[in-house]
């Protein structure tokens, strides 16, 4: 049995009523862990559907999607080994992602 499409999850927590994130994997470079395209559902309790990395980013891609539900405004997170905050975590895989998060709604 497959996953669920995060794009769908995010429609259906939306007409739940709940206060709903999509991030998206919009530019790669090197070894990365998924590619352009990849989506992940966030709701504003934390629970999300989907995946942007193999696991390493999607504590603070969750993190950061509170914020964009709380205030409405979308971000651009770039994680790569050279950053500081990839290390934290966990990104050593030698490339670098781009993840666009935006509300839905």
């Amino acid at each position: 049995m497959s996953a669920p499409d995060p794009l769908i999850v995010a429609e259906a927590w939306v007409r739940e009523g709940r206060g709903v994130a999509l991030a998206t994997v919009v530019e790669t470079w090197g070894s990365a862990p998924r590619p352009a395209g990849s989506a992940l559902a966030i709701d504003q309790d934390g629970r999300f559907e989907g995946s942007v990395s193999g696991g390493c980013v999607e504590g603070a891609v969750v993190a950061e999607a509170a914020e964009v539900i709380a205030s409405g405004r979308p971000r651009l997170l770039e994680f790569g080994v050279a950053d500081e905050t990839a290390w934290r975590v966990g990104l050593s895989c030698g490339g670098r992602i781009r993840v666009f998060v935006e509300k839905v709604g």
